[in-house]
């Protein structure tokens, strides 16, 4: 049966096309492939740059291993939102993709940038800078940690609560621990059981697991007994406990390992690379982080290595 709105829409006979609309409908047709293309090219990530170590010292490299920033520094860690954190002496600031200093070494720690702010250090307390340097949230916190969908843990008097962008308490300090929200999720710590709580600080998935992560891609990697799985949002199990460890997903993989070996495993709990690394981190932008002994390398979506493992 055919609806009334279904008839109208297809016996409507629409006006023709003139030459100044043509020409009008081209140029527009022109403009957005220009931006689809850009918008590609960004996601794609082609100036993702990486943290390297050779020489004594880290530098960065590009997807396909080659080194664009010297190395130089003490310790080096991932790019966000433009800036990497960088360490210099005993000293903490932030390179550029350049590698300049767009914020010069200052810090006693510091994080990567989320949600345009970053959690650094000096002396005891902790606070949030923004990307020009300036303190947005001043040193106050005993432990912090980042910021995601608008939330960030922090530690006051020996609990655990969380913060908004301004600095303002949103959930009260209660959690013996807790994590960065993601997914509109965090994990939190409740005695000796990990639960998950929402942006208003309620308990959505009950206390029940002996280690949890960070929700990503809809998945979190949780201890049961002795091994880990993945459960979804709801809180149900969608990948059965039968890993000695895992980790978070990003790319559509996350690490896991058995018989002290990682691979990856996809969605499904399948590995899509086989275990063969002594320890793995997350995917980025194509490539993680993998390790041979203390010898730190990269490792494509197909296992195949970017940049040879090097102490």
């Amino acid at each position: 049966m055919v609806s009334d709105t279904e008839r109208v829409e297809t016996t409507f006979r629409r006006k023709p096309i003139g030459k100044n609309n043509l020409a009008f409908l081209l140029a527009g047709l022109l403009l957005l492939a220009i931006v689809v293309i850009a918008v590609l090219i960004k996601a794609s990530g082609p100036s993702a740059l990486y943290p390297v170590h050779a020489n004594g010292k880290y530098g960065y490299m590009d997807r396909s291993g080659k080194l664009v920033i010297q190395p130089q520094f003490d310790k080096a860690e991932e790019f966000s939102e433009g800036l990497a954190p960088v360490q210099a002496g005993n000293r903490w600031g932030y390179t550029d993709k350049s590698g300049k200093f767009a914020i010069p070494v200052q810090f006693d720690m510091a994080d990567p940038f989320s949600e345009g702010l970053a959690m650094v250090g000096t002396g005891p307390k902790l606070g949030y800078i923004d990307t020009s340097g300036k303190f947005k949230i001043n040193p106050q916190f005993e432990g912090a940690g980042q910021f995601g969908d608008g939330r960030a843990p922090v530690l006051v008097n020996g609990r655990w609560g969380y913060i908004d962008k301004d600095g303002k308490m949103v959930v009260n300090p209660q959690f013996d621990e807790a994590g960065n929200f993601s997914d509109g999720l965090a994990v939190v710590r409740l005695a000796d059981k990990y639960a998950y709580i929402d942006k208003s600080g309620k308990v959505v998935i009950n206390p029940q697991f002996l280690a949890a992560g960070d929700f990503h891609d809809g998945r979190a990697a949780v201890r049961l007994e002795n091994k880990y799985g993945y459960i979804d949002k709801s809180g149900k199990v969608v990948i059965a406990p039968q890993f000695d460890s895992a980790g978070d997903f990003s790319d559509g993989l996350a690490p896991a390992a058995i018989s002290g070996r990682f691979g990856y495993i996809d969605r499904d709990g399948k590995f899509a690379i086989n275990p063969q690394f002594d320890d793995a981190g997350s995917f980025h932008a194509g490539l993680a982080p993998v390790w041979i002994g203390n010898r730190m390398g990269y490792s494509n979506k197909d296992g195949k290595l970017v940049w040879t493992p090097t102490a």
